[in-house]
């Protein structure tokens, strides 16, 4: 497993344990105006489904109503790329002190498909509040 940060996505590694993580990552969303539409447990659905062990991992289904108002007046197709996914899983790094990782779904990466200036200003814009959430992880780190 890796934890280099794909071109789509932007994380950082909180060296928290993952239940701590989770709860900070939420209240980080409130402050930036998300809320959390959809919680995805990953471990969960792949025992249930797959009868397979797997790793503490969740995706967050993140919204901001003002953005998502604001995007769909651009593009009304948008929806289908909304919510934002935030995903935090344990992280593979050192034993010693517990770490999660924390993803947020790029939205110049996501929005990028739709071949408009306008949204593509909008994703920019839209970027800033979801890099504060990463900031604010690393700062209380």
């Amino acid at each position: 497993m890796t934890t280099k940060t794909p071109s789509y996505t932007f994380g950082t590694t909180v060296k928290a344990p993952f239940e701590e993580t989770m709860s900070r990552v939420i209240e980080a969303l409130k402050q930036e105006g998300f809320g959390v539409l959809t919680t995805i447990d990953v471990q969960a659905t792949m025992k249930a489904k797959l009868q397979l062990d797997f790793e503490r991992y969740t995706i967050l289904g993140a919204c901001n109503p003002q953005l998502a108002h604001r995007a769909l007046e651009i593009d009304y197709a948008v929806g289908a790329l909304l919510p934002c996914n935030v995903v935090v899983h344990e992280a593979h790094e050192g034993k010693e002190t517990p770490s999660t990782r924390v993803e947020i779904a790029d939205p110049v990466a996501m929005l990028s498909i739709i071949d408009n200036p306008a949204m593509y200003a909008f994703a920019q814009e839209a970027r800033i509040p979801l890099q504060r959430v990463l900031a604010s992880l690393q700062q209380a780190a």
